[in-house]
C-alpha cells in the first residue's frame, strides 16, 4: 500500500486545489423576452433560442402547483 514518505507542505497542497474552484453558471439573455436564464437552458417563460417552446399555460399551472 502507498503511504507518503513525508509531509507535503500547505503550498504544494494548495497549488495541487488551485483549479478546482467553483465557478458561476454562464447566464445568457434571452432574444424574445430579454430574460436572463442559464445557458443552453429553457428560461422561466419557456423560450428556448428566440421561440416558445412551453405552452404559456403549462408554465402558470407549474407556478400554480408549486404554491
Amino acid at each position: 500500500m502507498a503511504v507518503a514518505k513525508s509531509r507535503k507542505s500547505r503550498s504544494r497542497r494548495n497549488m495541487r486545489r488551485a483549479h478546482s474552484a467553483l465557478t458561476t453558471p454562464a447566464l445568457s439573455i434571452e432574444m424574445a423576452t430579454g430574460e436572463t436564464h442559464r445557458r443552453h437552458h429553457v428560461s422561466p417563460q419557456g423560450h428556448y433560442k428566440g421561440r416558445q417552446v412551453i405552452a404559456q399555460n403549462a408554465v402558470v399551472e407549474e407556478e400554480n402547483n408549486e404554491e
